[in-house]
């Protein structure tokens, strides 16, 4: 089992409810929980303890999120293919995924990884520079990521 089936699966992301995760509504509402969550953190400055609410009311919330919303009723956007894109990556052990994605998929996989320990350190240290940066590059390599997904499923929505 992969990495990303196992996430999938602490997610509730099996069968259906990948069709659910590609509502546009589920996707974006999850995407832009970030902000939510580094402010909520950076938040422990002014109410100390009390920040643990609100982190985890958006731990919560992420983890609901993608069985809250109905089925979309057109996967025919951008978002829905990328969720239906990560379906198929995750699942690439039964259903291989075309070579070439393999190694662009590594490399946007390590520089979200690297933009989630910068934007640790930075809301660790109280550094906004940190912080920001961290962000933009967990944003732009997420971007890019979810857009191979869409690549991949445009390749694989056949098989």
């Amino acid at each position: 089992m992969t990495l990303e089936k196992k996430i999938a699966k602490a997610f509730n992301l099996e069968g259906d409810a990948w069709l659910k995760h590609a509502n546009p509504w589920s996707i974006w509402t999850r995407f832009a929980t970030l902000p939510f969550i580094i402010f909520s953190v950076w938040s422990r400055i002014w109410i100390g303890w009390f920040c643990l609410i609100p982190i985890s009311i958006l731990i919560i919330w992420l983890i609901i999120n993608p069985t809250l919303f109905n089925k979309p009723k057109s996967l025919d956007n951008w978002g829905s293919k990328s969720v239906l894109g990560e379906k198929y990556w995750a699942e690439r052990k039964n259903v291989p995924v075309p070579k070439h994605h393999q190694t662009p998929v590594l490399i946007l996989t390590i520089l979200q990884t690297i933009g989630v320990i910068i934007l640790i350190i930075g809301l660790w240290k109280l550094k906004i520079n940190w912080t920001i940066i961290g962000m933009v590059t967990v944003y732009l390599s997420k971007m890019w990521f979810l857009d191979r997904m869409v690549w991949i499923f445009e390749e694989m929505k056949n098989q």
